[in-house]
């Protein structure tokens, strides 16, 4: 088990248990996602954590394929998903390195608070470019600390040492719009209720 996984399998049960920071901004992001699932919609989301959005998302569309690195969160997602008595969610215990999927099969790809957590955001935006068919779209939610905290990249790699954060990568929404294009992506989408919050973005694979 990688330090990653380690980490948020320790943090899940603390985690499943937190308040949502921001309903008012949490609720928005459901509904701008809504406008781009369809019934027939075949949808992925990496780094699912304990399956909330995947469970309110699934019933919209014809499959949902929820994928995390922790073991510990996906048992929480898959309880959290019988409850709700979803029957067109699954899920897959992988790091966004190691899932593989056939190309062009998806037609909306999910990374919720999760760029910002991975060593090069590029490739892994590339491999999502992959996974989606010809005009599909990738959402993401993304924290650009780059833009407000840049300190973090010196804080981040100590804490991690001690077991205190995951793998923290700076970068700014100037940085991350430059990858989306670069990858081969239309920013259609883009809200940030304010400069202290994560950015929401929408991107269509040209």
């Amino acid at each position: 088990m990688n330090t990653t996984a380690k980490f948020w399998d320790k943090l899940a049960p603390r985690y499943a248990a937190m308040p949502i920071a921001d309903e008012a901004a949490y609720q928005k992001k459901l509904e701008i996602t809504r406008q781009y699932l369809q019934p027939s919609s075949d949808v992925l989301e990496l780094g699912c954590g304990t399956g909330s959005t995947a469970v309110l998302h699934a019933p919209t569309v014809k499959h949902y394929l929820a994928v995390d690195c922790s073991s510990a969160m996906l048992d929480l997602a898959r309880t959290k998903a019988q409850n709700s008595g979803v029957s067109n969610l699954a899920f897959e215990h992988a790091t966004v390195d190691e899932f593989r999927s056939q190309q062009a099969r998806f037609d909306v790809v999910l990374a919720l608070s999760l760029l910002h957590l991975l060593e090069d955001k590029d490739v892994v935006i590339s491999r999502i470019h992959e996974f989606l068919k010809p005009g599909g779209v990738f959402i993401s939610s993304t924290a650009c600390l780059g833009d407000r905290m840049a300190y973090v990249k010196y804080i981040a790699p100590i804490a991690r040492f001690f077991g205190k954060m995951p793998l923290v990568k700076v970068f700014t929404v100037a940085e991350l719009e430059y990858s989306l294009v670069e990858a081969g992506f239309v920013i259609e989408n883009q809200w940030q209720p304010d400069p202290k919050k994560a950015v929401f973005m929408v991107a269509r694979k040209r």
